[in-house]
């Protein structure tokens, strides 16, 4: 009979510094595990205090009470060993990992390699371990990993693959990025080729702040295929048996030979027991594993952004959201990811026509209200604006109209906004993109004004393709009866306007999106030069134009509202740049230089 380990995955959303509602899903999984009949269950990095914890590890309280949960959730594993992401301390602090059997602490892994790129700064707060045990479960020996250790070649897995060990169990919380899972997959499947040892990868899921972790928690054999896969943005307990003799046959003809371990780094992997006796190989095993089918592209970077609005709206407190409604793409959007987060009873629309907003988008906005099914407002701004502009003419000294009474109406909205947050208790929600939060196409305490910002990391061409995509699922038009899409056709059909003048198109101000957002791709995220941005195909003068607006719009960005990152390089943690800061580089041709518009 072939001997197996039974392995669960507990893919569980935590939330930071929750010690109660942490400790009690962790045990409640722990339970379920051992109903299941699995001999070991792990969880995500740092899952007792949820992550990441950020300055709170400061806190000597916060580091003590996530010691006491962990040895309540100790007491909990008795038939099956649970491995539990955890702050250790001691001389230092440590991300940790414990290993629980028979109602106790049986052994503790620290994790060795400590990112400190992008969002990452876990060096701020934590020593990096110096070994890297091998426990043995059931006469298995088994690696524990905590997410940055497998990244790159080399490092504890390999000494602990050397040093015998069959399975990595690896505990994760790898924030969300578009398409990311592939790429974490692959460098799986090469670490299980190389080293000859299956791998349990579980992922953190749900929404933290500005951060989102999609799951899809995976178990890779030996022989680098998928053997069990999570749900994508779910909780779920993702549970196969692992075919130890296959593993061992495996290790057989690959006996580690490369150039990696020829070099081993010589790092200490000491052996632990927990419990000698064979794998269950007479037990009936599982009728199959889960591999779940991860989403479309366009619907995983949809789904990140309802989960990330979900739980940054609930895991605060909040019940409501509002936003304004303009008749555009971007608040049609937000909207619709709002109701499917919260439900269509949460979400408040508000509408405020200005002299400039035409009859289409007010027909719109209240089109798209209506089949969402949510309360729209109507707001007129005139009479404010006319009292702003009289209160303002005399130090005007009658200077023509410029942007500043464009600013003025933006502005107006956003006090509404902020008027109903703070009488009602709703949270407001922006609608600027990313495309606009780069060059400064937004307005400082207006359409920027509000507590969380949905699609700031998202650019104006996916805009359109996530709302297209929307309205082709349209399972709540249907379930309204309303026979049409949320989104009216209209709405992703006419030239984008902010409408704070006649005639006003976004291509006023700047160049068309399909140009925009190319160039911003390889500015922003790729960090390429003017040069070689131009030798893409772009025209030299309109990258220097739209970078000298990215350069001074920094300030704007400061104080924006935290907002989802679904790409690789997200305005905050991500991209850090000085305000005062005068370096412009070599331009291929010099934009002039203009004071910032606010």
């Amino acid at each position: 009979m072939t001997s197996r380990l039974r392995v669960a995955m507990a893919q569980i959303n935590t939330t930071v510094g929750d010690f109660e509602g942490n400790t009690r899903k962790i045990i409640e999984r722990i339970e379920e595990a051992q109903a299941l009949g699995a001999d070991v269950v792990t969880f995500p990095e740092l899952a007792i205090t949820g992550y990441p914890p950020e300055d709170l590890l400061i806190k000597v309280d916060f580091v003590r009470e996530n010691l006491a949960c962990l040895d309540e959730i100790a007491r909990h594993a008795i038939r099956t060993a649970a491995v539990v992401g955890f702050v250790d301390s001691g001389d230092h602090l440590y991300n940790a990992a414990a290993v629980l059997h028979d109602g106790r602490i049986a052994g503790v892994y620290h994790k060795m390699r400590l990112p400190n790129y992008g969002v990452f700064d876990e060096k701020r707060y934590f020593q990096p371990g110096s070994e890297s045990p091998v426990f043995v479960i059931h006469g298995v020996p088994v690696a524990v990993n905590i997410c940055e250790d497998v990244w790159a070649p080399g490092g504890p897995l390999l000494a602990q693959s050397l040093a015998g060990a069959l399975i990595s169990l690896t505990l994760n919380s790898s924030p969300y990025s578009a398409q990311k899972w592939r790429i974490r997959e692959e460098m799986l499947k090469t670490r299980a080729r190389d080293y000859a040892v299956a791998l349990a990868y579980n992922n953190l899921v749900g929404g933290q702040d500005e951060l989102v972790f999609d799951g899809l928690s995976v178990m890779i054999d030996a022989a680098g295929r998928v053997a069990a896969r999570g749900p994508a943005f779910e909780e779920a307990l993702v549970t196969a048996d692992l075919d130890i003799d296959a593993i061992r046959g495996i290790r057989r003809y690959n006996p580690i030979r490369t150039s990696d371990a020829l070099q081993s780094e010589g790092v200490l992997a000491p052996l632990f027991t927990l419990s000698r006796d064979a794998p269950a190989g007479t037990r009936t095993p599982l009728p199959g594993s889960p591999i779940a089918e991860p989403p479309g592209e366009t619907e995983e970077v949809y789904r990140a952004l309802v989960t990330g609005t979900r739980d940054y709206v609930r895991k605060n407190g909040m019940r409501t959201v509002v936003l304004g409604l303009s008749g555009g793409v971007d608040s049609s959007l937000v909207a619709c990811i709002a109701v499917d987060a919260l439900g269509r009873e949460s979400v408040k629309g508000v509408m405020m026509p200005s002299r400039y907003t035409s009859e289409a988008s007010r027909r719109y906005a209240r089109d798209l209200a209506r089949t969402l099914g949510i309360e729209l407002l109507d707001l007129p701004i005139d009479p404010a604006a006319a009292a702003y502009e009289q209160v303002l003419a005399a130090p005007f000294g009658g200077r023509p109209r410029d942007v500043t009474e464009e600013n003025l109406q933006a502005r107006i909205r956003g006090n509404l906004l902020m008027a109903l947050s703070n009488k009602m208790g709703w949270l407001v929600l922006t609608t600027g993109n990313k495309s606009e939060m780069s060059v400064g196409y937004a307005t400082l305490y207006g359409d920027m004004a509000g507590g969380f910002a949905v699609i700031k990391d998202v650019p104006k061409t996916l805009v359109y393709t996530l709302a297209r995509w929307r309205n082709g699922r349209d399972v709540l038009a249907r379930a309204a009866g309303t026979g049409g899409p949320p989104i009216p056709n209209g709405v992703l059909e006419r030239a984008p306007t902010a409408e704070l003048r006649e005639n006003q198109t976004d291509q006023d101000t700047l160049p068309p999106y399909e140009i925009l957002d190319g160039i911003l791709q390889l500015y922003v995220e790729d960090d390429r030069s003017p040069d070689e941005i131009a030798a893409q195909g772009f025209d030299p003068q309109v990258v220097a134009r739209v970078i000298a607006m990215v350069d001074r719009s920094e300030y704007k960005r400061r104080q924006a509202p935290p907002g989802i990152k679904i790409t690789p390089k997200a305005f905050g943690k991500d991209r850090r740049l000085p305000i005062t800061n005068w370096y412009r580089g070599r331009r291929v041709v010099e934009a002039p230089s203009r004071p910032p518009v606010s």
